[in-house]
């Protein structure tokens, strides 16, 4: 005989389970004791098996009967999920949308976007996960995520890639480096130079390398730090110079009077911003409204200081 059960049943069941008390798990479950006793006889015969020991006072599962309440609020759990992604589907911007952002962007960026989106998108839930690029890329094809904001290239033919921006970098110095005697700087100025970069895993920490491979400079041995804001410090307490986004010296971050911030003429190096999600989402056409958000931040804001007075103005930024 094949077993049908009640998505209601197991309902009463866990609340059973957690209430030990027919008249109180009735309450909890807006029905009558009597309806609830029943149904959970009912989802024993179904099942063949006795899934509660009724005592005088209280009750008690059988060992089977909280092995099955505990699968029961497995299931529930993602029949509650399969119901949400169908209202996320009708009504997006109703809905949660997770995103992923790596940690050289996230705290930069989104003081600048979060307001606008919720204006935008006022009943919209936003649930932010920061993580190195690759983390956001599994969790992404996982379904764990909804979109992700990453910096190009991203090699994956199953995502959808939505171009944001390009930000430009900065040579941040020591004061009393000789480079902070320059107003602004061409790519060759590096040569020799030794940057302090960022940890394995970091997509920066390969945009950096790809400009000292370019410029004919090198990575500062026996120093990899674990965040940007250690980078910052590293370079106010002297130690060496490193390579900043353009947002990441923009308030409000707070200027540091021990840093000179050097920007580049002629081909500047940059990075370039995108948000992707899985080309299968089913809430694919209102991921391209958000990203529409994203593409509306302030130019100014991707614009590298202005250099010092008789140093002439940087190009706009190429690539890198």
């Amino acid at each position: 005989r094949e077993c049908t059960v009640n998505l209601r049943d197991l309902h009463y069941l866990i609340a059973l389970a957690d209430h030990k008390h027919f008249g109180r798990a009735a309450s909890a479950s807006f029905v009558s004791q009597p309806t609830l006793s029943t149904q959970i006889k009912k989802l024993e015969e179904e099942l063949g098996v006795a899934l509660v020991e009724r005592a005088p006072r209280k009750v008690l599962l059988t060992e089977v009967g909280r092995e099955i309440a505990q699968r029961a609020r497995d299931v529930l759990n993602e029949v509650e999920q399969i119901r949400a992604i169908a209202r996320r589907t009708r009504d997006p911007e109703s809905g949660t949308v997770r995103l992923g952002i790596f940690p050289t962007l996230g705290p930069y960026l989104l003081p600048h976007v979060i307001p606008a989106i919720r204006a935008r998108f006022p009943r919209l839930e936003l649930l932010l996960t920061e993580e190195k690029t690759e983390v956001v890329l599994k969790q992404l094809r996982e379904g764990r995520l909804d979109a992700g904001i990453l910096a190009l290239p991203i090699h994956d033919e199953q995502l959808q890639q939505e171009f944001l921006f390009e930000e430009s970098f900065v040579l941040a110095v020591p004061e009393g480096h000789p480079l902070a005697a320059h107003a602004s700087l061409k790519l060759a100025d590096l040569a020799e130079q030794n940057l302090l970069l960022l940890e394995d895993g970091h997509c920066l920490r390969d945009q950096a390398l790809e400009v000292c491979q370019l410029s004919g400079a090198g990575e500062r041995g026996g120093f990899r730090a674990t965040s940007l804001e250690t980078l910052r410090q590293m370079v106010a307490a002297g130690v060496g110079i490193t390579l900043l986004p353009a947002l990441a010296v923009k308030p409000p971050v707070a200027p540091s009077a021990d840093i000179h911030l050097l920007p580049f003429r002629g081909h500047a190096p940059s990075r370039r911003i995108a948000m992707v999600w899985r080309k299968s989402s089913a809430i694919a056409p209102f991921l391209k409204h958000l990203a529409g958000v994203f593409k509306e931040l302030p130019h100014a804001l991707l614009e590298v200081p202005a250099p010092r007075a008789g140093g002439g103005d940087p190009a706009p930024a190429a690539r890198v």
